[in-house]
């Protein structure tokens, strides 16, 4: 009876201690569970969190080639979580901005419509932990406000168009001035080295300066109606290739040449592939770059001030402009966008 006894005492220890290990097994998995999913949660959280504020994608070739450059590098696979907004008008920008700070993004990333009026909004980030890095565009802002900027030179290549123009050697400058959003950075540089070299030069006219905010459809109404009223003019200087374009659909209407040793010298800038290809053809005279690719300069100083590194404050790409005279199909591969 003793046996008996001790024998089913010992089946009751023996199943208890295997309903203990079960019990701790499924405890233990219960644990790895919630390891692994804290460590992925660690992991999510680990994404830098970026607001990204552009111009319209489809504003021109130009920004189509710089949004798709940003959201190439801006992705979860790269370590980012980022967030894109867009606008053409600075003051949607701006709110762009404030909805971003609120939702407590790590960067704010800007290409501004206008150089003016972000003081304010710059002052409530830096105020939240919110670190400002410019791209493509400068503002008029106290540099204290923002990290760092990549921009191109506007200024440089205004200069740089005005200067090949001048080089021509033209008797006379009878210019259709089509410019960009005014108020932008590209608006102001390339519209700035014109305007100054007209007031210098006594041979030198504006026949028409309007702005067609980087559209070809307005560019070519523009052009259209100093045709119309029968005024002379013999350059056509386009603050973009787009609006150049448009241009150019009004004089073939018309039955007007351009190009080399042709009735009008047409100029245009960004350097879309289709523009320089003209170039090439000769259809079209000149034609200012404009880099679009800037991502790659914006990892590098989110990683720089993620490592405690305190990053060059302005960096500026070197840019050239191209002549439909020089210009060679390497020169349309390399640089064309």
């Amino acid at each position: 009876m003793k046996k008996v006894v001790a024998l089913i005492m010992a089946s009751v220890f023996a199943f208890s201690l295997a309903g203990c290990k079960k019990s701790e097994d499924k405890k233990e998995t219960q644990a790895e569970s919630k390891t692994e999913s804290k460590a992925e949660e660690q992991k999510s959280g680990e994404l830098i969190k970026v607001g990204i504020i552009n111009n319209d994608p489809n504003e021109s070739g130009y920004r189509t080639a710089n949004d798709a450059d940003l959201k190439k590098m801006f992705t979860k696979e790269n370590g980012y979580d980022a967030s894109f907004s867009y606008s053409l008008k600075n003051d949607e920008q701006i709110q762009y901005a404030k909805t971003f700070i609120q939702n407590e993004v790590d960067y704010l990333l800007l290409s501004a419509a206008d150089t003016a009026g972000w003081d304010s909004v710059l002052q409530d980030a830096k105020a939240a932990g919110v670190k400002v890095i410019l791209f493509d565009r400068t503002i008029d802002a106290d540099p204290s406000l923002y990290e760092a900027s990549i921009v191109s030179d506007m200024n440089k290549e205004g200069d740089t168009a005005v200067n090949w123009l001048a080089g021509q050697n033209l008797p006379e400058y009878n210019v259709i001035h089509i410019q960009g959003v005014m108020g932008s950075a590209a608006q102001q540089g390339r519209s700035g080295a014109l305007d100054k070299k007209v007031a210098a030069e006594a041979n030198w006219k504006i026949v028409k300066q309007q702005t067609a905010e980087w559209n070809a459809e307005k560019a070519q109404q523009i052009v259209q109606s100093v045709i119309d009223s029968g005024e002379k003019f013999n350059v056509i200087y386009a603050e973009n290739d787009d609006m150049a374009k448009g241009a150019v659909a009004a004089l073939d209407a018309a039955g007007i040449s351009h190009g080399v040793g042709k009735d009008v010298v047409v100029m245009g800038f960004d350097c879309n592939k289709w523009a320089l290809e003209e170039l090439l053809k000769q259809n079209w005279n000149y034609d200012g770059q404009c880099n679009p690719f800037q991502a790659s300069y914006i990892d590098a100083i989110i990683k720089d001030l993620e490592a405690g590194k305190t990053p060059e404050k302005t960096i500026i790409m070197e840019e050239k402009g191209f002549d439909a005279a020089t210009i060679k199909q390497e020169d349309v591969d390399n640089y064309g966008i």
